[in-house]
């Protein structure tokens, strides 16, 4: 298995009681030491507004933080899960990651999808199109980029999206184009769209729901004649770890105490719930044994969020000290 990481902006309410004025020295600090450890890259989320509620707590652009880590950092491949389709003109879009490829030395991965969180979209003024819209708009923009990044140029008149011989010079570093992960598991379209252009995918659920959109993918594969295993699956965790249970369930007490004021009891419970029942929680061993399982059921790439990461990186240490090299 592969293995990559989140690093803190803001949007999980990730940065509380920092001081604006060193969040970027945290986050990057951060990013040079993941970049020196195992992980394979490190991810961001491309929000506007803090999430389960909008607040005025910080959240970091991320196609800026992008252009930053792949500036303070060598090895490490840079992500973002995912990018908005909606949020920036698809050509442009191709544009702005085929130069921070190049800023990187060729360690972009483009993260993609048709978006969601219906409050940023309306207070940036994108309205809000139905699900139909969302995924035609991710449709043309993945064929735009796909152009842009093999060709140079791109021209399609979409229903969405128009745009003329759009040059995009120079082409990414990567050949081929950078990496695309479609994020999203909906079996009828955005599956769909992954078959024809993903060189990986992104949705997780229970076992059960793993193996069944897995199936769907293969069958869409099929249907246009590209070998699925040609697409790696990832899925994204949430994910806390500690030498004992006990101390894993204080640590997942102190950031449930770190977030309570900002999201109330109800939902600072339901922050609690997610991680307790998340296969990313527990002890290296348990955590191990898990990922394992889904290995055996095809998952090739985790990415792991640690809620704790921007005031404690013990847990995740130990995680890249022993979970990673016992599935690696």
């Amino acid at each position: 298995m592969r293995f990559g990481t989140f690093l803190p902006q803001g949007w999980r309410f990730d940065l509380v009681d920092i001081d604006p004025a060193d969040h970027w020295t945290t986050m990057r600090t951060l990013a040079e030491k993941a970049d020196a450890g195992p992980w394979e890259s490190a991810w961001v989320y491309d929000h506007f507004h803090t999430v389960p509620v909008p607040s005025q707590e910080a959240t970091h652009e991320a196609w800026s933080l992008m252009s930053a880590f792949a500036a303070s950092t060598s090895r490490i491949r840079l992500g973002q899960m995912c990018t908005c389709m909606g949020y920036r003109n698809p050509a442009y879009l191709a544009k702005v990651a085929a130069t921070v490829d190049h800023v990187s030395g060729g360690r972009l991965e483009m993260g993609i999808g048709g978006g969601w969180y219906e409050h940023e979209w309306r207070a940036y003024g994108y309205g809000f199109p139905g699900v139909p819209d969302r995924l035609r708009m991710l449709r043309e923009g993945v064929e735009i980029m796909h152009q842009a990044w093999t060709t140079g140029t791109a021209t399609l008149n979409g229903r969405h999206y128009q745009v003329e011989g759009a040059i995009v010079q120079p082409l990414p570093v990567q050949p081929g184009g950078i990496p695309l992960w479609v994020a999203g598991g909906g079996e009828q379209v955005t599956l769909k769209i992954a078959a024809k252009y993903a060189d990986y995918t992104n949705f997780s659920g229970t076992l059960e729901t793993f193996d069944r959109k897995a199936a769907v993918l293969r069958e869409h594969c099929a249907a246009i004649g590209r070998d699925a295993d040609e697409i790696t699956l990832s899925g994204n965790l949430l994910t806390l770890v500690a030498e004992t249970e006990a101390e894993a369930r204080d640590r997942l007490a102190a950031a449930k105490a770190r977030v309570l004021p900002h999201l109330g009891q109800e939902r600072a419970d339901a922050f609690e719930r997610e991680y307790l029942t998340s296969d990313g929680f527990g002890t290296p061993e348990q955590v191990a044994e898990r990922l394992a399982e889904r290995a055996r059921h095809g998952l090739g790439y985790s990415i792991h969020y640690f809620a704790d990461l921007a005031y404690d990186t013990s847990g995740w240490d130990l995680f890249a000290r022993e979970v990673i090299p016992a599935l690696s």
